[in-house]
Protein backbone atom coordinates (compact mmCIF):
# COMPACT_ATOMS: atom_id res chain seq x y z
CA UNK A 1 0.00 0.00 0.00
CA UNK A 2 1.37 3.39 -0.97
CA UNK A 3 1.99 6.19 1.52
CA UNK A 4 -0.45 8.46 -0.35
CA UNK A 5 -3.25 5.96 0.20
CA UNK A 6 -2.40 5.58 3.89
CA UNK A 7 -2.54 9.36 4.41
CA UNK A 8 -6.13 9.42 3.12
CA UNK A 9 -7.38 7.13 5.91
CA UNK A 10 -8.84 8.56 9.08
CA UNK A 11 -7.06 7.77 12.33
CA UNK A 12 -9.59 5.18 13.52
CA UNK A 13 -9.75 3.52 10.11
CA UNK A 14 -5.96 3.44 10.00
CA UNK A 15 -5.82 1.68 13.38
CA UNK A 16 -8.35 -0.91 12.17
CA UNK A 17 -6.41 -1.51 8.97
CA UNK A 18 -3.20 -1.85 10.99
CA UNK A 19 -4.77 -4.60 13.08
CA UNK A 20 -5.96 -6.38 9.93
CA UNK A 21 -2.51 -6.14 8.33
CA UNK A 22 -0.87 -7.50 11.50
CA UNK A 23 -3.27 -10.45 11.50
CA UNK A 24 -2.56 -11.14 7.84
CA UNK A 25 1.19 -11.03 8.48
CA UNK A 26 0.88 -13.54 11.31
CA UNK A 27 -1.16 -15.87 9.09
CA UNK A 28 1.34 -15.57 6.26
CA UNK A 29 4.27 -16.33 8.55
CA UNK A 30 2.47 -19.35 9.97
CA UNK A 31 1.60 -20.66 6.52
CA UNK A 32 5.17 -20.10 5.37
CA UNK A 33 6.50 -22.07 8.34
CA UNK A 34 4.24 -25.01 7.53
CA UNK A 35 4.74 -25.01 3.78
CA UNK A 36 6.73 -22.52 1.70
CA UNK A 37 4.75 -19.72 0.13
CA UNK A 38 4.69 -19.36 -3.62
CA UNK A 39 5.74 -15.72 -3.23
CA UNK A 40 7.56 -15.12 0.08
CA UNK A 41 8.07 -11.46 -0.84
CA UNK A 42 4.50 -10.87 0.30
CA UNK A 43 5.75 -11.12 3.89
CA UNK A 44 8.17 -8.28 3.23
CA UNK A 45 5.41 -6.21 1.62
CA UNK A 46 3.15 -6.64 4.65
CA UNK A 47 5.96 -5.66 7.02
CA UNK A 48 6.64 -2.51 5.03
CA UNK A 49 2.96 -1.59 4.87
CA UNK A 50 2.66 -2.04 8.64
CA UNK A 51 5.72 0.17 9.15
CA UNK A 52 4.22 2.87 6.92
CA UNK A 53 0.97 2.76 8.89
CA UNK A 54 2.75 2.98 12.23
CA UNK A 55 4.83 5.89 10.94
CA UNK A 56 1.70 7.77 9.86
CA UNK A 57 0.01 7.14 13.23
CA UNK A 58 3.08 8.37 15.10
CA UNK A 59 3.26 11.44 12.88
CA UNK A 60 -0.37 12.25 13.72
CA UNK A 61 0.30 11.79 17.44
CA UNK A 62 3.21 14.23 17.28
CA UNK A 63 1.10 16.79 15.40
CA UNK A 64 -1.65 16.49 18.04
CA UNK A 65 0.88 16.99 20.83
CA UNK A 66 2.16 20.18 19.24
CA UNK A 67 -1.33 21.71 19.25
Amino acid sequence: MKQEVIKEFGTEELKERLDEENNQLVKLKLNHAVSPLENPNRIKDYRRTIARMKTELRKREIEEAKK
